[in-house]
C-alpha cells in the first residue's frame, strides 16, 4: 500500500516515468486458483500496482514467470536462472570444486533453474518429486538422480518455513551426499525455519537480500548472504539510460 502510495504521489506531480523495483514480488505463490473460490491475489497486486501509476516494474525471481501476463506494463524480471544466475555461478565457483558439485531441484517445478545452473558448470542435475498434504507442509519426496559422494547444492526461488529444503537435505544425506548447501533467491524464513536450519542437515543456506537479513544472519550461523543490489542497480542504470541488459544474462555487472 505504502508504494502505492508514492507511486501516486509521483504520478499527480507529473512525473515522466515511474519504475517500481520490488525485489520480493508481494503475493507471488498465488498466481492462480489451486482451489474453488481462492483468489489470484498477485493479479490484485498487479492491478493495484497499475492503476496507482506504475509505467515499469522491475523484481527478482519470479515465483512463476506468468505474473508477468498480469501487466499490461514492462516487466524486468531479474530471475535466478538469468540476471542473477551469474552470481550464483560465480559463488559456486569461488566456493567448491565445481566437478565435485552436482545441483539438485527440492520439486519439479525448480528443475528448469536447476538445469539451466548445471548446464552453465558443465556438472549433472537431479530434483525431488513432492507431494503436500497442504500449503507449506510437504508429505513425502522421492529423489531422481545419484548424489553419492557429491557436494549437493539445492537451488530454489524461496525459502519460508524451510520445510521442503530441510526435508530435501534430509534425502541427500541419506542417499550419501558428502556435503548438503542450499542457494535461494529470497530468504522469508518464518515461523520456526531459523531453529530447523540450525538443526538440519544443510551445512550452510545461501540467500540473497532481496529481504534484509541481518537478523537472520545473527541468530543462526548458517546463513549466508549474497548482496544482488550490485546486480538491481545495474538493471536500473541500464534501464533508466535506455541501454541493453542482455549482457546481465551471462556476467557479474562487477
Amino acid at each position: 500500500m505504502e508504494l502505492c502510495i508514492m507511486i501516486h504521489a509521483c504520478k499527480i506531480a507529473s512525473a515522466k516515468r515511474i519504475t517500481a523495483v520490488v525485489p520480493l514480488f508481494p503475493y507471488a505463490r498465488q498466481d492462480k486458483k489451486d482451489k474453488s473460490r481462492a483468489p489470484i491475489t498477485a493479479k490484485l497486486v498487479a492491478n493495484m500496482l497499475q492503476r496507482a501509476g506504475c509505467d515499469h516494474l522491475i523484481t527478482m525471481d519470479l515465483h512463476a514467470s506468468q505474473i508477468q501476463g498480469f501487466f499490461d506494463v514492462p516487466v524486468d524480471n531479474v530471475r535466478q536462472k538469468l540476471y542473477a544466475e551469474p552470481s550464483t555461478i560465480q559463488y559456486i565457483h569461488n566456493n567448491f570444486e565445481v566437478s565435485d558439485c552436482i545441483i539438485v531441484s527440492p520439486d519439479a517445478g525448480g528443475a528448469k533453474r536447476a538445469a539451466s545452473i548445471a548446464d552453465r558448470l558443465g556438472i549433472d542435475f537431479a530434483l525431488f518429486h513432492k507431494e503436500r498434504k497442504k500449503a507449506n507442509e510437504v508429505s513425502r519426496m522421492v529423489l531422481v538422480g545419484n548424489v553419492t559422494g557429491k557436494v549437493a547444492i539445492l537451488v530454489d526461488d524461496m525459502a519460508d518455513t524451510c520445510g521442503t529444503l530441510i526435508l530435501a537435505a534430509k534425502h541427500l544425506s541419506e542417499a550419501g551426499a558428502a556435503r548438503i548447501v542450499g542457494i535461494v533467491t529470497h530468504g522469508i524464513l518464518s515461523g520456526n525455519a531459523l531453529q530447523a536450519i540450525t538443526e538440519s542437515s544443510l551445512e550452510k543456506l545461501v540467500v540473497t537480500n532481496t529481504i534484509p537479513q541481518h537478523q537472520n544472519a545473527a541468530s543462526c550461523d548458517k546463513i549466508e548472504v549474497i548482496d544482488i543490489g550490485i546486480v538491481l542497480g545495474e538493471v536500473i542504470r541500464r534501464s533508466h539510460y535506455g541501454e541493453s541488459i542482455s549482457m546481465l544474462f551471462t556476467e557479474v555487472p562487477f
